[in-house]
């Protein structure tokens, strides 16, 4: 895995690679949409999830911050959801296929994607690889532009797959694709190095999150969603 850590290292020499928390001013509070892009959030519902962090299970934290997110979205934006790890299955290749697309790619679907969410319960592996190819293939089928994936997890891939390998692979052949990766309480070097060479590979931002603040900061500016600026009108000599 070596070769990994030395790979990222060098790309983060490239400025266009480095990570930057950039301040927004919206005319508006709700996100507005890349013209074109489509978003699709692939979800971690692994076993995992269900560890407890902060007094609350990692699943439930990832919930209530999608909660608070989701009505900030523009209604115009093209988004989707898919999950992972939400099935265990009866043999190691059925669990590592547990991947499902759950709120096709539309506009104003946030009220579906919260209600899929919150019937979903964390349960198997971690089959990141085969999530991303899923998506590719057949998520952003008929779809022209920009393709925005938001990929959140807390392990790495568990399913004999490497993601990274993958988007290397996937970036000489398209160049419509960018993968944004929050990588949730996960301390494990190797993993780290994978899921940052998946999302700097793609042109993506690669974020580390173990609160729930950091989760929310991630999710908000990979969304480009800002906290809503009040002004107020004082009057001359007021």
């Amino acid at each position: 895995m070596k070769k990994f850590v030395l790979f990222i290292a060098l790309l983060l020499i490239l400025p266009v690679f480095a990570e930057n928390y950039s301040v927004h001013k919206p005319d508006t509070y709700n996100a507005m949409p890349q013209e074109g892009e489509r978003t699709l959030f692939i979800l971690d519902f692994s076993n995992s999830m269900s560890e407890y962090l902060d007094g609350q299970s990692k699943a439930d934290m990832m919930l209530d911050t999608m909660r608070q997110l989701l009505p900030k979205l523009n209604p115009h934006s093209f988004v989707g959801l898919r999950v992972y790890g939400h099935k265990m299955g009866f043999t190691p290749y059925d669990a590592c296929k547990a991947s499902s697309l759950l709120v096709p790619v539309a506009t104003s679907n946030a009220a579906e994607i919260e209600g899929a969410l919150s019937q979903t319960h964390p349960r198997g592996m971690t089959p990141i690889t085969y999530s991303l190819k899923q998506a590719v293939k057949y998520d952003f089928m008929g779809y022209p532009g920009k393709k925005h994936i938001i990929l959140l997890t807390d392990g790495g891939e568990n399913c004999d797959e490497s993601p990274c390998k993958y988007v290397m692979e996937l970036i000489k052949i398209r160049k419509d694709i960018k993968i944004d990766v929050i990588a949730f309480n996960i301390n494990d070097e190797d993993d780290l190095a994978q899921l940052q060479c998946t999302s700097l590979v793609t042109g993506g931002k690669f974020y580390t999150a173990n609160t729930a603040a950091e989760l929310a900061k991630s999710l908000n500016n990979s969304t480009n969603v800002t906290k809503e600026v009040e002004a107020k009108i004082i009057p001359k000599g007021y």
